[in-house]
């Protein structure tokens, strides 16, 4: 199998990067490929696809070791699902029966329930499929490699887009022809090499991605994948790339999460540890003297994140508000079935984007709303106990993506952005597919053992 042609530890001179990590089995073939070939697959306008379809063909895999099974299956090598991500999965299947009660209860018709179903099937399933991946024989560092490749991608190509508005290039190079595949809108299909705020007149940085936001949140899930790496070359470029990603597309959240979720994570990951209890009632005990300047303080950051981009958020906001009225007045159970456009006060944005909960009542209801909250909040409390043993770290990966969805969950709709931060649902199902504590090695001195 012929090697891309840029990235791959052969294709650095430095001796840091020599030290190779290549796909052992089918599943990890399809990871790789996917992953350090996005840039190509960009070009071309297939991302969209590839992220949509890949979840599909890793669950075909699940199938297929889940029928080589017999009686003569060793212990070590039968196929054993996490609680966890039965969830998930009881979770995305309710998001399609409230699919179908909403398309029912406004008589939508066959075939808009046909057509958002097969929306289901490439964004709500996803969120199910990627994590189910982690009950494959998939190796973590693999895909923290091919992570830290797109970095070095991105540190390469990034130079030559931030000159080309000044070389007077189109905004837009083309729109693939895949995009006669169908989905969200050209966005997800066209090659951009720059863009132009409409609310600020800035110029913003997009990559492989529909929106500027949406590559901060990539970023962000990426960053933390590449903080796993261990050739420090390749960790380099994986940071490099990802914090070059957060800036670029000019998101406030991205920047923000940026140094918010390590450092959410590291605490609570260290909750199990008596210094990090006695340090954090310390701070609590300097927060409650401290508390009228501290509460002013997170008032007046507050405004200015808010003002940063006054119009986009006022947008936000009253989309986030219609979205809620509408789900309490008019289908507080399953929803409107579909998202609508939004009135000449919100531009014209779809009522139910931009906020997955708000999005969730007013498309799916109550029903939709549980539906995610419920295996969200299972991942999390999960993860969290998990993270607290010192010798899973892989746990502590899991539930740093788990932050990132949650955090984003206030400013993008999740499902559509799926066939992008795929791989950090891998690492979050591998993480609840780690062994128990009693076949790891022993934890060090001085850490509290978590049941």
């Amino acid at each position: 199998m012929t090697a891309p042609p840029l990235g791959l530890d052969d294709a650095v001179g430095s001796p840091g990067f020599r030290d190779r990590i290549t796909p052992a089995n089918v599943p990890e073939r399809l990871i790789w490929w996917s992953i350090t070939w996005i840039y190509p697959i960009w070009v071309v306008g297939g991302l969209y696809v590839v992220g949509s379809v890949l979840g599909w063909l890793l669950l075909f895999c699940l199938l297929i070791k889940l029928l080589a099974q017999d009686e003569t299956t060793p212990e070590s090598e039968r196929l054993q699902v996490s609680w966890v991500l039965w969830c998930w999965v009881a979770g995305m299947l309710l998001m399609e029966v409230a699919l179908l009660a909403g398309h029912l209860d406004f008589n939508l018709g066959i075939a808009m329930i046909i057509k958002s179903s097969i929306g289901w099937g490439k964004g709500w399933a996803a969120l199910a499929l990627y994590p189910l991946a982690g009950c494959l024989k998939i190796r973590a560092p693999l895909i923290y490699r091919a992570i830290c490749i797109v970095g070095l991608h991105t540190l390469l190509i990034t130079p030559v887009l931030l000159i080309t508005p000044y070389l007077h290039l189109p905004q837009i190079l083309y729109v693939s022809p895949l995009r006669m595949i169908g989905g969200p809108g050209n966005e997800f299909f066209d090659v951009p090499l720059y863009e132009i705020d409409g609310s600020t007149g800035d110029l913003r940085w997009r990559l492989f991605t529909p929106w500027g936001p949406a590559l901060g949140m990539v970023g962000n899930v990426f960053f933390m994948l590449s903080l796993q790496e261990k050739n420090p070359r390749w960790k380099s470029a994986g940071l490099l790339g990802s914090v070059v990603m957060c800036l670029v597309c000019k998101s406030r959240l991205a920047q923000l999460s940026l140094v918010l979720v390590p450092l959410i994570t590291a605490v609570l990951g260290r909750l199990g540890r008596p210094a990090m209890l006695l340090i954090l009632g310390f701070v609590s005990y300097l927060a409650g003297l401290f508390s009228p300047w501290i509460l002013l303080s997170l008032e007046q950051f507050w405004d200015s994140f808010k003002s940063a981009r006054a119009g986009s958020t006022r947008v936000r906001m009253a989309l986030k508000r219609i979205a809620v009225y509408r789900w309490r007045v008019e289908a507080p159970l399953w929803g409107h079935g579909v998202v609508e456009k939004g009135p000449h006060l919100v531009e014209g944005m779809p009522i139910g984007s931009h906020h997955t909960w708000a999005g969730l009542l007013f498309v799916k209801g109550a029903a939709g709303f549980v539906a995610l909250a419920v295996p969200m909040l299972a991942s999390f409390v999960d993860l969290l106990i998990r993270s607290m043993d010192a010798r899973r770290q892989l746990a502590r990966v899991g539930l740093s993506i788990v932050i990132i969805l949650f955090l984003y969950t206030f400013g993008e709709n999740l499902e559509i952005l799926v066939y992008l931060y795929w791989p950090g649902l891998v690492v979050m199902g591998l993480a609840h597919q780690e062994p128990l504590p009693e076949d790891l090695p022993p934890s060090p001195p001085g850490t509290l053992q978590m049941a």
